[in-house]
């Protein structure tokens, strides 16, 4: 049956300030003017959300096939209608396990993929990764994971310093598997080295990565350089400044910034003790940080207000929109199917009110409850 969604609409193009969106099924099959009495609410695209570790109690990063569909289910209310289960560095068997267990969810479409952050990382920049499990990118580890995952696996993290790292990036990029750069000490001339081998992804820029000097620019630079690099912003106002965010998403663009949440289980939870990947986290004020260093362990932030709080930095809402979800849908290969208004995609949508709060969630053309 067809259905309108009438309101601000915001397409790729820009905003239609009293448009429509029609719906026959579980596609968009109209995006037009429509001419009302006001304005209406925003209707933006579903979220995209290329990285983030859990929510609502619930994590992606012990393998649990349960815990990882109650964390789609938080974040879906908050309008993510597309993730990947991000892990951390962990034992191959895990990575394995989680592979296996998680595949089943990503035929199911409660996942878009699994993205493995680590553990072929920097132990200098390792953050909130735990070290003991840091290790070499294995080309064999990462083949056995893609055949078992059958095309469950959609995105490795790595350090290109490492050994065996520009291997690793040729065969995760063969099998249409996208290679991020993240938690790397590397040099410019390294990171470029990763990009010229088929790296398109930065995993949340500036934060666990070399920072920028005059003489030797480093990772953040040869990456907002690339032409071809999506590169990951955390807009929490805790991962980076305000100011930092405005810069590299004029330097980028926003067809090349992508806004994540990197959240783990404490997101939408009360502060207090949590877990990730075998260490002690302890959230306040709704930061996450370890309880060893107080290195920042992923975040409590969800994708509406990654929005809001982009847009309230001074970022246009259209390009923001773009961030939240045309551009990360683009950067793990999904640009044909979600992550925008515009005829022949799946019908997945957010309704917002004028604070940019969700009202309502659409996914594949159904309203969620």
């Amino acid at each position: 049956m067809a259905m309108r969604v009438t309101g601000k609409v915001v397409t790729p193009t820009g905003v239609l300030r009293q448009g429509c969106v029609e719906i026959n099924g579980d596609r968009i099959t109209a995006v037009a003017e429509y001419p009302a009495k006001r304005d209406g609410h925003w209707v933006v695209p579903g979220f995209v959300d290329m990285h983030t570790h859990g929510g609502g109690g619930h994590t992606f990063t012990t393998g649990d096939a349960d815990s990882a569909r109650q964390a789609a289910a938080f974040h879906l209310g908050h309008g993510t209608t597309t993730l990947l289960a991000s892990l951390v560095s962990s034992p191959f068997p895990l990575m394995r396990d989680a592979t296996a267990a998680f595949a089943p969810l990503v035929g199911e479409g409660v996942l878009a993929g699994v993205h493995f952050e680590g553990p072929y990382l920097s132990t200098a920049r390792c953050g909130a990764q735990n070290p003991d499990h840091l290790r070499d990118p294995s080309t064999d580890e990462l083949s056995e994971l893609i055949e078992l995952g059958g095309g469950a696996v959609r995105m490795v993290t790595l350090a290109p310093e490492r050994a065996g790292a520009l291997d690793a990036i040729k065969l995760l990029t063969s099998h249409g598997v996208v290679a991020a750069v993240g938690h790397t000490d590397a040099t410019y001339d390294e990171t470029r080295a990763a990009v010229a081998a088929g790296a398109s992804v930065g995993t949340h820029l500036f934060n666990g990565m070399r920072p920028v000097h005059h003489r030797e620019p480093g990772p953040v630079v040869a990456l907002l350089d690339a032409p071809n690099v999506v590169c990951e912003l955390v807009a929490d106002g805790v991962h980076l400044h305000d100011g930092m965010l405005a810069f590299a998403t004029s330097t980028a663009g926003p067809e090349r910034a992508a806004l994540i949440t990197d959240a783990m289980a404490a997101a939408g939870m009360p502060d207090g003790a949590y877990e990730l990947g075998g260490q002690d986290v302890v959230v306040a004020d709704g930061v996450a940080r370890l309880a060893r260093d107080g290195a920042i362990a992923g975040s409590t932030l969800t994708m509406d207000a990654a929005l809001r709080h982009a847009v309230t930095a001074g970022i246009p809402i259209a390009d923001a929109v773009r961030m939240v979800a045309t551009t990360p849908a683009r950067a793990i290969g999904l640009g044909d199917k979600v992550g925008a208004l515009q005829v022949g995609l799946r019908a997945d949508l957010v309704v917002l009110d004028d604070d940019l709060n969700v009202v309502r969630v659409m996914r594949g053309g159904s309203w969620v409850e």
